[in-house]
């Protein structure tokens, strides 16, 4: 007979119990001697008063703090037009969804939303996933693994719900340097005739940064590859109606799936693709993060609907956004700090280190009452620990000028690098 294993880690023989809780500990204790063990701030946001915010303190206290990193890049959230849509429909509907669009149907909110986003992205359908993350990890995953034999080309920035998703498709992958066209097409050369899948993204969300879609299309067009954009940090904040650098660029009919989320820059919850009707329905009839997972609620929806039919019209939002992004940049430069150049509305503060990083955000949270969460390893490599800065519209001149000030403070009190040095090189 074989001989029985047990589920021990140092004794052997029956009734010996491995120390399930010891390896958690482990885990933890991991992090915390590199420095990467994350604390969540206890932040409650204020109603109308974005990007004002009440922050717990570990003694109970309550402070108002200001809030520089959140990615309701536009306070969408708090919205008028927005909330009433929320608040109408679940007086209407209730909270939940009933359960799966499989067991529950349809709800009409959801529905809506679906027309509006494919209107969005001048595509035929839209199909709704409860997040960003699951819409990558779903979409990408059933898109290849319907295609026999498709290789999947992915940028080496993309994030982790786009690697997951190239991951779970179980198909051949390769990774092309970041925004790298020329290696791109060496891929695509080496690959053949063979079905091809290019996975990238518009704005890359550490470093600020935006690919050459246009330029991917022509890779993808003359050697028969399909293309999936991600274009999460973008929706709502560029192109004429708020579809995304596609549409800003004048692109987008070119790309053959746009992949979106609703809370962003729309300020709610919940992720979308859009693309061809048979394409959708595919990823709806095959996709198990869509089939086993319980639907967005009709409040979110139509509350998700009544941001993105708003920014379709207004350009206030946009144009206010990116005023603010370019005074942040110009403000941080002007103080010597060390400022990643982005195009984009994403200021990255780089640190360098990831115990520093930290202590970075802790100071200006308990000394200035500003919030920014620090970013690490694995977000973003070692070396390259950044705070990440977000401005919105709502950040005004005052608020820029305490931002400043604070984070001088902080550079000063606790001997951080300056502009021009590694950390900043490192990371372009």
């Amino acid at each position: 007979m074989p001989a029985q294993t047990t589920l021990t880690d140092t004794n052997s023989g029956p009734g010996n119990r491995t120390d399930y809780e010891g390896h958690f500990r482990a885990a933890l204790d991991r992090l915390h001697g590199e420095r990467r063990y994350r604390v969540f701030a206890d932040i409650e946001r204020i109603a109308g008063r974005f990007p004002t915010a009440n922050w717990r303190k570990p003694d109970g206290s309550v402070r108002e703090i200001t809030v520089w990193c959140s990615n309701d890049y536009l306070g969408m959230g708090q919205h008028p037009e927005v909330v009433g849509a929320m608040t109408r429909t679940a007086e209407r509907c209730g909270v939940g969804a009933g359960g799966t669009r499989n067991i529950a149907g349809n709800n009409s909110p959801l529905v809506d939303l679906e027309r509006e986003l494919a209107d969005l992205h001048g595509k035929e359908a839209g199909l709704v996933f409860t997040s960003g993350y699951v819409s990558n990890q779903a979409g990408i995953s059933t898109i290849a693994k319907l295609i026999p034999n498709c290789l999947i080309l992915s940028d080496a920035y993309n994030h982790n719900s786009m690697i997951e998703g190239v991951r779970h498709s179980g198909c051949e992958k390769r990774v092309f340097r970041h925004n790298d066209l020329v290696h791109l097409e060496e891929l695509l050369i080496e690959a053949g005739d063979r079905p091809k899948l290019i996975a990238f993204e518009s704005v890359y969300s550490m470093d600020g940064d935006v690919a050459p879609i246009g330029r991917i299309c022509d890779l993808a067009d003359r050697y028969g590859a399909m293309t999936y954009l991600d274009e999460v940090h973008a929706v709502g904040l560029y192109g004429e109606r708020g579809a995304g650098i596609a549409e800003r660029d004048g692109v987008m009919h070119r790309v053959d799936v746009i992949e979106g989320t609703l809370a962003k820059g729309f300020g709610c919850v919940g992720g979308y693709i859009t693309g061809s009707s048979l394409l959708c329905d595919a990823v709806r009839s095959h996709a198990a993060g869509f089939i086993f997972t319980t639907a967005l609620p009709p409040a979110i929806a139509a509350a998700a609907r009544a941001s993105v039919r708003y920014l379709k019209r207004s350009q206030a939002e946009r144009a206010a956004h990116q005023r603010q992004a370019a005074r942040t940049k110009a403000a941080l430069e002007a103080a010597g700090l060390p400022v990643l150049h982005t195009e984009t509305h994403i200021v990255p503060v780089m640190v360098g280190d990831a115990e520093l990083c930290k202590a970075a955000a802790d100071h200006l949270l308990e000394r200035h009452a500003i919030y920014i969460q620090p970013i690490n390893y694995p977000t973003v490599p070692r070396g390259t620990e950044r705070l990440r800065i977000t401005p919105s519209p709502f950040h005004d001149e005052t608020s820029i000028a305490r931002l400043t000030a604070a984070l001088a403070e902080t550079w000063d009190t606790l001997d951080l690098p300056r502009a021009g040095t590694v950390f900043v090189e490192a990371a372009e």
